[in-house]
């Protein structure tokens, strides 16, 4: 049975680049798995700031290419804060992966995929309760970090798994069709292709946002 090492990263903590630099040194991988798909590992490689274009909301519809160009805006804003730049994490991953000359694995699903599905699927009280949210964050901010107990969070570590597991569960009872789509799917997905590449390496270090790693550690831990 293959060793499957499940490293939960923040993408823009200097804390995240050096526990994968860590595993990767302790457990000596044949293999390296890391959330990313082709798009986004060519992004990170040719230091391309991946571009949003309005071409783009063809294919994956007009509540896709909103959350994405939002998710992009924090992810630089917050980056920025902390001095390092969103994917950090799983470039140093690629990047050891390499130069040990060991397997890199893409195992997240198709960005465009997921970005497709979240335009399908976005209920219309979840949209509402996004506004409000927005609307709520931009006059209290201070009031809502307190709220999710994000106030006194240290952008430079990856959260606590309390922490993860609360701000989870919100996610999935406030929207649960979002929870679905960018959590329980992609988890579902990345799972079934760290379960085939144990079947080729012996031991894998497998590199996944945070908010993944409780799901996919639990299902592989478990496999027969």
């Amino acid at each position: 049975m293959a060793e499957i090492v499940i490293i939960g990263t923040s993408h823009i903590s200097r804390q995240s680049v050096a526990e994968i630099r860590q595993a990767i040194e302790t457990h000596h991988p044949q293999c390296v798995a890391v959330e990313l798909d082709m798009k986004r590992l060519h992004a990170l490689l040719s230091k391309q700031k991946p571009s949003i274009s309005f071409g783009d909301m063809f294919r994956i519809g007009i509540k896709g290419f909103m959350f994405a160009l939002i998710g992009s805006y924090v992810q630089k804003k917050l980056g920025k804060l902390v001095g390092t730049a969103p994917g950090s994490d799983m470039l140093e991953a690629v990047k050891l992966a390499k130069k040990n000359m060991m397997k890199i694995a893409l195992i997240d699903q198709d960005i465009e995929i997921t970005l497709r599905r979240f335009s399908n699927t976005l209920s219309w009280r979840e949209r509402f309760r996004f506004v409000w949210d927005i609307i709520k964050g931009a006059v209290m901010p201070k009031a809502e970090l307190r709220r999710y107990g994000l106030d006194k969070i240290d952008l430079t570590r990856v959260p606590p798994e309390q922490l993860i597991k609360k701000m989870t569960l919100q996610l999935k009872k406030r929207y649960p069709n979002v929870h679905n789509i960018l959590i329980r799917e992609r988890n579902q997905y990345m799972i079934k292709q760290l379960k085939q590449l144990s079947k080729q390496y012996p031991v894998i270090v497998a590199v996944v946002g945070a908010g993944h790693k409780e799901e996919i550690e639990k299902a592989v831990s478990a496999r027969s």
